[in-house]
């Protein structure tokens, strides 16, 4: 049986990113916008940066910089389906940001027994 990271090649398999999670190795985006996130919960511990903030939010210079951010954990993002969180993972990496994965939607969170948290 594959993991979803292997097809999709990220990498970072999602049950790495509910594991890293747990022992503070992993630092996990939510990259949807607020209303999904209110509507749905986010993953348990999981830091939300809206896509459209994660520019200045994750940019150590700016003013708006989340402290959650960690270099020298790796990152997992996600979104609702994948898409998002790929745009989230570029802009990571252009801000210098190396051990950056996509893991999907918050539904391959949920199947791969990840915990959700209400908002």
């Amino acid at each position: 049986m594959f993991k979803l990271s292997s097809i999709l090649n990220r990498g970072l398999s999602v049950e790495d990113a509910i594991e890293g999670i747990g022992t503070g190795t992993v630092t996990v985006i939510d990259v949807r916008d607020h209303a999904e996130v209110r509507s749905t919960g986010k993953a348990t511990g999981a830091l939300h940066i809206p896509l459209a903030r994660l520019q200045d939010m994750a940019n150590p210079s700016h003013p708006d910089f989340h402290d959650g951010l960690r270099t020298e954990r790796s990152i997992a993002v996600y979104c609702a389906s994948g898409g998002r969180s790929m745009a989230g993972k570029q802009i990571l990496r252009k801000l210098g940001y190396r051990d950056v994965h996509n893991i999907g939607g918050l539904g391959h969170w949920v199947k791969a027994g990840g915990k959700v948290e209400p908002v």
